[in-house]
């Protein structure tokens, strides 16, 4: 790239008086930064297209060539927007909708049934009736089942142990 020259431009100073509507010194902002605008352009516009040609393979320098234009108008939208009133912000896209899936465990040996949601009723009741704690107190499940021995064991909140017959 080329050594870049600095260039010290007059930015115009706009009065406002009392009386007057922030919309008119907004828009005379505007019209008085216009030429600095302009003459950012002209600086700015050699210096992308050679920064564009730099990056791009040269198979695909005839697109670069139509997105320095686009860069250099984005590069002026954000001189005006500046001397104008604080841009406001994007409207934010609304987050990906989370996929939930669906999960059936269903648990079946010496002619028994048992689902996944009956083996949790059964740890909700214990800690419940047995316990005498509200279910709201359940932070974590976990649940191991042994066919061979004819139980469940359960962990609730990492620290109560137990099991029941199945």
């Amino acid at each position: 790239m080329k050594n870049v020259k600095k260039k010290t431009v007059a930015v115009p100073t706009v009065k406002a008086s009392v009386g007057e509507t922030v919309t008119s010194v907004v828009n005379e902002a505007a019209k008085a930064a216009a030429p600095v605008v302009k003459e950012t352009a002209k600086i700015v516009t050699p210096i992308v297209k050679e920064a564009v040609k730099a990056v791009v393979p040269v198979s695909k320098e005839a697109p670069a060539k139509a997105e320095a234009k686009p860069a250099v108008k984005e590069a002026e939208a954000k001189k005006t927007a500046e001397k104008k009133a604080p841009a406001k912000k994007a409207a934010s896209k609304p987050a990906a909708k989370k996929v939930e899936i669906k999960e059936n465990i269903t648990l079946e040996f010496s002619g028994k049934t048992y689902t996944k949601e009956d083996l949790i009723k059964s740890i909700k009741d214990i800690w419940k009736y047995d316990y005498k704690k509200k279910v709201s107190d359940l932070k974590s499940i976990d649940l191991y089942v042994k066919p061979e021995e004819g139980k469940a064991y359960y962990v609730i909140n990492g620290q109560t142990l137990g099991n029941f017959p199945i």
